[in-house]
Parts: C-alpha cells; structure tokens; sequence
C-alpha cells in the first residue's frame, strides 16, 4: 500500500494505490499519516481507491478509524472511485451507512465544498 497527498483547496485527497490489508506493517503508517493530516489543519478528506481494487476486513477497519479521527476532528471522510469488490464489502457490513462514496473525485470534492 502507498500513500500520497494532493491539496485542492481546503480538501486533501489522499490516493491509496496496491491493496489495503492492514495488520501489523500498514496500520501504523496508516494511522500515522491520517493523524499528521489533521494536525496540519485538513478535516475534509477524500480517500480515492481508485487504484485499490481489494480491502481486508482489517483494511475496511483503518477505514473506519481515519473516518471516526476525522469525524472527532470536526470534519468529514468520503470515498471516491470504490471498487465493486470494496463496495460489496461495505454493502454487506452496512458500512454504505457511514461512508458516503462517490464515483469520482470531482464530485467528491463538490460535495464537500457545497455542502455547508
């Protein structure tokens, strides 16, 4: 799994490329990376999974603990370019309930810049 941060605006998109597994070699850099985010200031994220086409259940849970640090953070996570293998995942724990996905990153980004 690779990391990397664009800026457009107030938003950072943070591009995950290769799978997102989790376990004992990703999660700290995982955690790491999203906790230097919101030190910096950015509370609106968008995660694209464009280039993520699988996600272990441990995957799905960083997910989940980036969105609940940004959400504590007074901000919020969305997903964009969700592959239908992921989107199953999310489907099938009802996580569709807490991630609002979208297909790409324009309109991710609309989103949150036009939602307040």
């Amino acid at each position: 799994m690779n990391l990397k941060k664009r800026e457009v605006g107030d938003l950072v998109i943070v591009d995950i490329e290769g799978k997102l597994v989790g376990g004992p070699d990703e999660s700290p850099e995982f955690h790491d990376f999203f906790k230097s985010l919101l030190g910096g200031g950015a509370n609106e994220i968008v995660i694209n999974l464009r280039n993520t086409p699988w996600a272990s259940s441990l995957g799905i849970g960083m997910l989940i603990g980036a969105h609940t640090s940004v959400a504590n953070a007074g901000g919020e996570l969305v997903l964009a370019h969700v592959s239908d293998r992921i989107n199953d995942l999310l489907n099938v724990t009802r996580l569709y309930l807490v991630f609002k996905c979208f297909g790409t990153d324009e309109a991710a980004i609309k989103y949150l810049t036009e939602k307040g």
